[in-house]
């Protein structure tokens, strides 16, 4: 039996199209647990209209509390994860436990995204396929298993203790990856299992989760002392897509001062040398979309997207070292 547990907090938009897809669902044994972490818009009364057990908790907690407690009141022999927005494919839940009942109970099994997202929308699109790309490149050695699509046994999951609850807003799940693989348990990535997940995403949208993102795993990953690992979304080449670009622009600025051609010809070696190392993900753009969008997102992904990342990087930067001053952690 598979337990699927969903955290939601104000999800009107989305929670009926995840629950729709939750129980239509091919695998045959199974419950669906959502956890309202004090909605305050009409995600309770769609989801009172499933057939799920749905627990309410009194104080909003965030996300790791909301698995938490989805999880330590599940009766299933597996614990699958998902969004409340996220809509799961019909073959996920049978994905999940022919890879656990074959590889045992110490194996974390995780999916990711569709490239295509639910909405059809540029900056939806893009961010889709480079978690796709991101999180799938490495199948063979996840450096993370990420909560949006995540399946493990119910067993292992409550001897770990779960999430943890006092930490940042987001990343819990690669802390939670990180500490498993240190006791001895193995990360699993299954490119065919997938949720599509409903970003609705404008362009201050991406902005914004890009900066956040950026901003807490970098306080995690000072932390950890891991902040050069190819991580995920985290990856080597958008870390070298962040450095590229600030490079160019130092190298546009010393021009601009000194009046050195050399400064300017550095642009462009700079630039193919980050495409190069990116090569990957701006095809992947391309086999999902064509052309056309392959060049729009290609041009966000190298000229505006590492600003931001390297601006919620220096943020956490700072961040992490004020904490560190003040001795604290944060």
């Amino acid at each position: 039996m598979i337990s699927i547990v969903i955290p939601n907090h104000n999800g009107e938009s989305t929670i009926g199209k995840c629950l729709e897809a939750a129980f239509s669902s091919k695998y045959d044994n199974f419950e669906v647990i959502v956890v309202d972490d004090c909605s305050k818009d009409r995600s309770v009364d769609i989801i009172n209209g499933f057939p799920c057990k749905l627990i309410r908790l009194t104080e909003h907690a965030g996300a790791s509390k909301t698995r938490n407690t989805g999880a330590f009141n599940s009766s299933g022999d597996i614990i699958f994860f998902t969004d409340a927005d996220c809509v799961m494919k019909d073959d996920a839940l049978s994905i999940a436990n022919k890879v656990i009942s074959e590889e045992g109970p110490h194996t974390v099994v995780g999916g990711t995204y569709t490239p295509m997202p639910f909405d059809n929308q540029f900056f939806s699109i893009f961010q889709s396929v480079f978690i796709n790309y991101s999180e799938t490149k490495n199948i063979s050695n996840p450096d993370y298993i990420a909560t949006h699509n995540m399946a493990i046994d119910a067993e292992v999951f409550k001897k770990s203790g779960g999430f943890p609850e006092v930490f940042m807003p987001i990343i819990e799940d690669v802390e939670f990856s990180h500490r498993l693989r240190r006791e001895g348990y193995r990360l699993i990535m299954k490119p065919d299992m997938l949720v599509q997940h409903i970003f609705d995403y404008s362009f201050p949208m991406s902005i914004k989760n890009a900066f956040k993102k950026s901003k807490y795993w970098t306080i995690y990953s000072l932390n950890n002392k891991d902040v050069l690992a190819d991580s995920g979304t985290a990856s080597v080449e958008l870390k070298v897509n962040v450095l590229s670009c600030f490079l160019c622009l130092l190298s546009l600025l010393l021009w601009v001062f000194f009046k050195k051609p050399v400064f300017l010809y550095s642009v462009p070696l700079i630039t193919m040398i980050n495409i190069y190392v990116s090569r990957g993900l701006l095809r992947a753009f391309y086999k999902t979309k064509g052309l056309s969008f392959a060049l729009s997102a290609s041009a966000y992904y190298l000229l505006i997207y590492p600003l931001v990342v390297g601006w919620g990087a220096l943020s956490g930067i700072i961040k992490h070292r004020l904490a560190k001053i003040q001795g604290r952690d944060y």
